[in-house]
């Protein structure tokens, strides 16, 4: 009798680890996107270590102005990418909590899965959230590299018509 309650125990751990394989999946999807952050916000960081260099030293009033506002832009990057990068960790924690509690339920025998579907919900509101956050981080820089461009293009045209005039 005790080694069928035992082969029974083992069946429903077997179970819960069944279980939580996809959230674990989740975790690693999760990480996945922390790498990618965390790139990007070492890239944005050394950019504005760079701007900000070029632009206490710059002497010409109107590029001190764009190299502002590019430091502006880098900075609002930053945030962004600093919460994205909160919200998926919050999100990771709380999917930790989940498989914690698949087990604690199948342990102390006692029934957890509102708390489960709750957790898993908020962890999914968090991730995306994250999402939402590092898609208007990849807006932000897209919109500032065409501005970048645009203006110098602009500078490029204005220096040709000088140039012509001479």
């Amino acid at each position: 009798l005790y080694a069928m309650e035992n082969l029974s125990s083992i069946s429903s751990i077997a179970t819960v680890i069944q279980l939580a394989v996809a959230p674990v999946f989740l975790l690693a999807g999760i990480a996945g996107l922390l790498n990618v952050l965390s790139i990007r916000l070492g890239r944005v960081v050394d950019r504005v270590r760079v701007v900000e260099t070029r632009r206490s030293r710059e002497t010409h009033e109107d590029h001190r102005a764009l190299l502002q506002a590019e430091t502006n832009s880098l900075w609002n990057r930053i945030r962004l990418v600093d919460w994205s990068f909160r919200s998926l960790v919050a999100g990771a924690l709380i999917v930790c909590l989940v498989i914690m509690a698949l087990f604690l339920s199948e342990l102390s025998h006692l029934n957890f899965s509102s708390v489960i579907a709750f957790l898993f919900v908020c962890s999914m509101c968090l991730v995306i959230l994250g999402l939402v956050l590092f898609l208007f981080e990849v807006s932000l820089s897209t919109s500032s590299i065409r501005e970048g461009i645009d203006s110098m293009i602009k500078e490029e045209a204005e220096h040709s018509l000088e140039s012509a005039d001479d």
